[in-house]
Order: structure tokens, then sequence, then C-alpha cells
């Protein structure tokens, strides 16, 4: 179990006994280059389309800057009043990621340049409660290492906004809340950020605050793993998003040497590539050991612990760094904004997420203070409004 193995044991001791398989890996520099939709950092269009079987900000390639907003429900505010909330924020939304101002914008020429703008809707439980139907989803259960927080946690109706601009995202971010104010109020928000576009090299994968690249084994097939096939008719095309946010011990990181991160994840720093590989998506091999008869990659090695062998049962990670700044004594409130989307978050997300928890060296630098769980309808017509198959 990772609560059994010390931080310092790890520094001192594991590491050493790591060193034994790392010092014959050779370590070459070129990666691999994923498609935009794994894991890119991209340059394509200004501006996202809106309509469609799906809703963008899911397979879309990632922008540089999102937030995430959770509405709480104002009492009364039930099915009908639903069918009206929900056209008025498809048509901003509808507005914005084309350049065009909402219809009550009051700053109208902070609207022209959408900057590859997305506005995607979930719905949480307490959504459905409120319209009075069985909810597809249901908060996460929990988890050991888990200290969850209140006010990064649930939420009845969520808003992801992304850009490569943050100020069109603040400016989005605004019309939304405006455009709610009269039927919820604002429980959350969370700002994230990846590296700029244009500092990026298309396809490859960013890097969280820890140095590591994030979201290396993502799904290709979306049709399997993402979008839902069957149920309910309201929810096919859709999805589902679990928001994780993970607190970083970046100080405590810091005194841990290079080999012991890398024995921790059971992949390299600089390129990616697990332990027993060369490239970042070679594939581990778990069986090697070194010349002490250790596995090269630890059984408790994050790589190993987070893997899901088949492709159809992975999650796609759409991963965004948070920092807060600096406390008073200089120690840094930062870590990772773990959005998960799959097709089914009890038989894909939950059971990694159990792994994890029971036995994952890297338990001793993260901590999991923030857990939403939203059903993401499909996309919708130029007629249409999100949410129209449930709430019409």
């Amino acid at each position: 179990m990772a609560g059994r193995i010390s931080r310092r044991g790890l520094i001192t001791g594991g590491a050493a006994t790591a060193a034994g398989a790392l010092g014959s890996a050779a370590v070459i520099g070129a990666l691999d280059t994923p498609s935009a939709v794994a894991s890119g950092e991209p340059a394509g269009p200004v501006v996202e389309p809106f309509h469609g079987v799906h809703q963008a900000g899911v397979a879309t390639a990632p922008q540089a800057h999102a937030v995430f907003v959770a509405f709480d429900l104002l009492p009364g505010t039930g099915r009908e009043a639903l069918g009206r909330l929900m056209p008025l924020l498809t048509d901003d939304a509808r507005r914005l990621t084309q350049g065009r101002p909402a219809l009550a914008d009051t700053e109208p020429e902070l609207a022209t340049d959408p900057a590859r703008l997305t506005v995607t809707f979930g719905f949480g439980p307490g959504l459905f409660a409120a319209a009075k139907v069985d909810s597809p989803v249901q908060a996460l259960p929990a988890f050991e290492t888990d200290k969850l927080r209140r006010e990064w946690s649930g939420g009845d109706l969520l808003v992801q906004i992304c850009a490569d601009d943050a100020l069109t995202v603040a400016h989005a971010l605004r019309m939304i809340v405006k455009d709610a104010r009269s039927f919820a109020k604002v429980r959350w928000t969370q700002r994230g950020f990846r590296r700029s576009a244009h500092l990026g090299v298309q396809g490859h994968t960013q890097r969280n605050l820890m140095g590591q690249l994030d979201g290396t084994v993502n799904p290709t097939d979306l049709d399997r793993a993402v979008w839902i096939d069957q149920g309910a008719d309201w929810l096919r095309g859709g999805t589902t998003l679990v928001l994780r946010r993970i607190r970083m011990e970046l100080e405590t990181w810091d005194a841990a040497d290079r080999v012991a991160r890398e024995f921790t994840i059971g992949r390299r720093l600089d390129t990616g590539a697990p332990l027993t590989g060369r490239a970042e998506r070679d594939e581990p091999n778990f069986e090697r050991v070194n010349r002490l008869g250790f596995p090269v990659i630890s059984e408790y090695a994050h790589i190993r612990r987070a893997r899901t062998a088949d492709p159809a049962a992975r999650i796609l990670r759409r991963p965004y760094n948070y920092d807060e700044g600096l406390s008073k004594d200089g120690t840094s409130d930062s870590g990772l904004l773990f959005a998960s989307y799959q097709a089914d978050v009890e038989r894909q997300f939950v059971p990694v997420q159990r792994r994890l928890a029971e036995g994952d060296l890297l338990n001793e630098w993260v901590t999991p203070i923030g857990s939403a769980v939203f059903a993401i309808p499909p996309g919708c017509t130029p007629e249409g409004w999100i949410g129209d198959g449930l709430l019409a």
C-alpha cells in the first residue's frame, strides 16, 4: 500500500533501488506525435463549431485557458424553468463561440475574437432531481485519499468555458453568469491553464506543474470510450465528466531527486518514456526486473496503478493546471484540474481511481480536494438547444 511507503524512504532508498534499471536505459529527445484530440497543443482555427452531434469542448484540441463554473439551482427552479434557462444559455454560447456578442452584451467588442472559444454544459444529480428525472450520474464513492472541500465539489449545473485567450474566457463567463442569475447561484469557479498554443508543438503532450507529461495514454476511439450510444435517447451522443481538483505538494516534491520522481511515476521526466522504453508511447514492460531482481516499474508506480488495458475502458483526460499563488509562508496553492470524460463513470473512472487511492506512490505528493460529476448532453442543431431532448 502507498500509505506504508514514506516519502523519506522513497527519496533515500527506493530511488537507489531503481537506479540499477535506469543506468542502462538510453534516453532520446524525440517525442511521438499523438493526435490533437488525444493531447495536443493546438494551432487550429480561430472559430470552433458549436452545432453538431456532440458538444464542443470534449474532443476539441485543448485550449490554453479554461474556467469551470458550477451552479446550484434556486429553490423552485424545476423542469419548466430549466426549459427556459437552457435555451437562453445555449443562445449566448452559440453567439459567443462564433465571434458574435451575446444577446444582451454590454461589451460587444470583447466578443469579436472568439480565440477557439467552446462552451460546454453539464447536468449534475441535483438538476435531474429538480426536473424529476432519474439521474444517470451520481457523486463518486469515498476514496481513502480524498480530503474533499465543499467549495470545490458538487453542483447542479456545470458550464465549462475554454479558449486560447484569457480575456475571451472571462467575458464568456460573465455573460453566462448574468444569464443564469434568475435561476441559479454560483457554487464555485475553478480556473486553469495550459501552455499557450503558440508555444507548443502541435500534437505534443502538455506538462503539469510537477513537470510530468500529462495525458499520454488517452483513448483514440472516442465512439467506444467517450460517447454514449445506449440508454436514454436524450443522452445518446453525450458523455460524462468527472472533475477532480488535485492539490500538489510542490515544496516536498522539490525535495525528491530526479530518480525518485521518475521511480514514482514510472516514466522519465524529459521524454515521458516508460522506464522500460525509449519514447513516450512505448508500451511499458511491467515484467522487466533490474539487476537486483526488483521490477523496473514499481508495483506502486503511477503508470502501473493508472493503467487500463482495454482501450474501450480508458478515460479521456483533458487536464488544466491551477495556481492560486502563495501563502504568507511561501507555500504554493497549486495543482491540477483533472477533467475526465468517459461513457460510463462506474465502469471506467471508478476502478482507476480506486487503484490509485489504494496504492499509488504519487499519493505522497497529491491530494484530491474537490470532486464533481456531470452528465454532458449531446450537441444541438441550429434550431435546438443543449438539453432539449430532456427538458423540452
